[in-house]
């Protein structure tokens, strides 16, 4: 594995990797961004127009919006235009000393550019090739077009809702995105250390559909996950969705002057907080003793907790839950996550310098013994180009040649 810019360091996890990042928009780039963060070498290869989410939110400088700030960091940044075949042969020349190259391109497309894994894997034997797709190329799906919002209506994101709330939605976030883009990320670290064993990199696709389906079925299966002796499901089983997550009850609870997420889950918790209002009775009640039966009666409790929790202020909860043990908390709005005394303390977010102006990063999550990267500024479009050639061996004629500047 290679050292790679002179300014990572070298006793970070994944020092000395080098990745190839063909992607764009948040999905493969999510990925990448965390593949840096723990130390690898992420070269960035963009079309002359840049990552389109280059151009999307707000922004100090052209080039830097917001959401590519999200999901760019740490990362080196280099423009080739594939249609011309020198700007082809340096990709090949970067490939060919690659760890891991990440894409999500549709295969065919790569194909026609003499891209394909069979193409790239034959000159490096030792290459991890990585492609993030939206489905998996052997099915009926191959091949078409998938955004975070076709994902979410395909894998039963928009139905959960409907079942909970009565309405087709969207969760309000990316999450088909930055779920694949995760899976991604483990997946190629599992091949970089099967590499340690074998000496040989391999192949593999990571299908945004499926990888969501497997997300949201892990409790949502339910008791679709048993199968009887005579191959026969129980009857049950036709009842999709882990009841609790369904209730409708199940969302942030009202008191008196707001809301408080309030999570008694042992029978020492419901105990306790039955005792708490006056209502030991409830605690024997067959409903809600033992989990079980607490869960084939969630609505019938939920309803109950808020009747209680509406009497009393927020602040009355949160001390008497710390009393006794209940887990609970306030509900935060996204403008008091950076006064959140928590979030200070381990330093989740942090100011960095980009030129004349500066920008608010949210740090990788994870802290290891051996670090992760600083974060660092995303790279401006293009702004590594020539470094990372002569890195690769180009000389300075052919490296304006391929960058366009003679």
């Amino acid at each position: 594995m290679r050292q790679g810019s002179t300014s990572m360091r070298n006793d970070l996890p994944l020092s000395g990797v080098r990745v190839i990042d063909l992607t764009t928009v948040v999905a493969g780039p999510s990925a990448s961004q965390t593949l840096a963060d723990y130390g690898a070498d992420v070269i960035k290869v963009e079309a002359p127009g840049g990552d389109t989410t280059r151009h999307t939110g707000p922004m100090l400088e052209p080039g830097m919006a917001s959401l590519f700030l999200g999901s760019n960091r740490n990362k080196r940044s280099i423009v080739l235009d594939l249609k011309r075949a020198e700007c082809r042969e340096a990709l090949f020349a970067l490939t060919d000393k690659a760890d891991i190259f990440l894409h999500n391109v549709r295969p065919q497309k790569l194909s026609s550019l003499g891209l394909s894994a069979a193409d790239l894997c034959a000159r490096n034997t030792r290459l991890i090739y990585v492609g993030l797709h939206g489905f998996g190329e052997d099915g009926p799906y191959g091949g078409r077009a998938a955004y975070d919002d076709i994902i979410q209506a395909l894998s039963g994101v928009a139905d959960l809702n409907y079942r909970h709330m009565g309405e087709m939605r969207y969760i309000p976030t990316i999450v088909a995105d930055k779920v694949a883009g995760q899976m991604t990320v483990h997946a190629a670290i599992a091949a970089l250390y099967q590499r340690e064993r074998t000496g040989l990199g391999q192949i593999i696709e990571v299908p945004m559909f499926e990888t969501m389906v497997q997300f949201l079925l892990t409790e949502h299966f339910n008791a679709r996950h048993l199968v009887e002796a005579g191959g026969e499901t129980p009857a049950e089983s036709d009842e999709l969705g882990y009841k609790r997550t369904m209730a409708k009850w199940r969302r942030p609870f009202r008191t008196s002057d707001g809301y408080i997420c309030w999570m008694p889950y042992s029978d020492r918790d419901w105990r306790a907080f039955f005792c708490e209002v006056g209502q030991e009775v409830l605690a024997e009640d067959p409903r809600f003793h033992g989990i079980a039966a607490r869960t084939q009666n969630i609505e019938a409790l939920y309803a109950l907790l808020e009747g209680f929790l509406c009497v009393h202020p927020t602040a009355h909860w949160l001390s008497t839950g710390n009393r006794l043990g209940i887990a609970c908390a306030p509900v935060q709005r996204l403008e008091e996550l950076e006064s959140d005394p928590h979030l200070a303390a381990v330093g989740m977010f942090q100011t960095l310098p980009a030129g004349d102006w500066k920008m608010r990063a949210v740090r990788n999550p994870v802290r290891m013994a051996a670090g992760t990267a600083m974060p660092q500024c995303p790279p401006r479009l293009g702004e590594h180009g020539e470094e990372i050639l002569r890195e690769a061996g180009f000389a300075d004629a052919i490296i304006a040649r391929i960058l366009g500047s003679a």
